[in-house]
């Protein structure tokens, strides 16, 4: 889950190796590392780590052993988390500047270039930025395609909470008018009576995430089309607080309905 503070599955694997390959002495590149010897090391980090045995390692115990920026730049957001989706997709639109749906390197290198620099850390060079970014890519870039899409962003760029995930979303009968109101003034940013732009993809994508682990930008667009075919009855592509009550009743339904069928 994005945010929680631990490593698992292919992030785990691009961490393993990319610090094999910054500790190693003949500079080889994290590609070198062959898959015999990662599971050999993952075995070895799981036995020294995962104290209850579930697959996943605290982010921040694994940090300990990278360099000290690239730590920093590994641990910075999950101890400072972003209020709510709706930062992370102001975010998303002021770094992906071609708007291709996705973080490419270069990109990606600006926006840990504002990060350092946002921790007053100024004196790092390009060759060593271009060196965190691949570091950041190795354990982000689940897909291995050389760039980041929206759910492997929203790893390295965490939330404080997904509000839609509360248990108050599990029973259409328990959801009142001021949970309601509630939701609505978490992403209503300007407080201008609607959900649009960014507060809307940052709805959408927490809204998203309940049911997709793995997204990027064209899902999340089509996803967009199609709770606005639903409620949008007025078809200006914004969400009032009528629409909004729609859609959190019917998930709220989905969740109860969900929860009915046995495993």
């Amino acid at each position: 889950m994005p945010g929680n503070g631990y490593i698992e599955g292919t992030e785990l694997d691009g961490f393993l190796r990319e610090f094999v390959s910054s500790a190693n002495a003949q500079d080889i590149g994290p590609e070198a590392v062959s898959d015999a010897m990662l599971e050999e090391l993952k075995a070895c980090f799981m036995e020294a780590y995962d104290d209850n045995q579930d697959g996943k390692i605290d982010i921040r115990e694994l940090a300990q052993l990278l360099p000290m920026e690239e730590n920093f730049l590994l641990l910075f957001r999950f101890d400072n988390p972003l209020e709510s989706s709706v930062e992370f997709m102001k975010i998303w639109r002021e770094y992906d500047t071609d708007v291709s749906g996705y973080i490419e390197a270069d990109e990606l290198k600006n926006f840990l270039r504002d990060l350092l620099k946002e921790a007053k850390i100024n004196d790092v060079s390009e060759d060593k930025l271009i060196e965190y970014t691949d570091t950041m890519l190795q354990v982000f870039d689940a897909n291995k395609d050389g760039r980041l899409q929206l759910s492997e962003m929203a790893k390295l760029l965490p939330v404080k909470e997904n509000f839609l995930t509360r248990q108050i979303f599990k029973g259409a009968t328990k959801l009142t008018k001021d949970d309601i109101e509630k939701v609505f003034s978490l992403y209503d940013r300007d407080n201008n009576g609607t959900i649009e732009n960014e507060e809307l993809r940052g709805f959408l994508k927490d809204l998203l995430e309940l049911v997709k682990k793995d997204y990027d930008a064209q899902d999340l667009a089509e996803f967009e089309e199609t709770i606005l075919r639903g409620v949008d009855y007025n078809q200006d592509g914004k969400i009032n607080r009528k629409e909004l009550t729609m859609i959190l009743l019917a998930l709220a339904k989905h969740t109860q309905e969900e929860d009915l069928v046995p495993c």
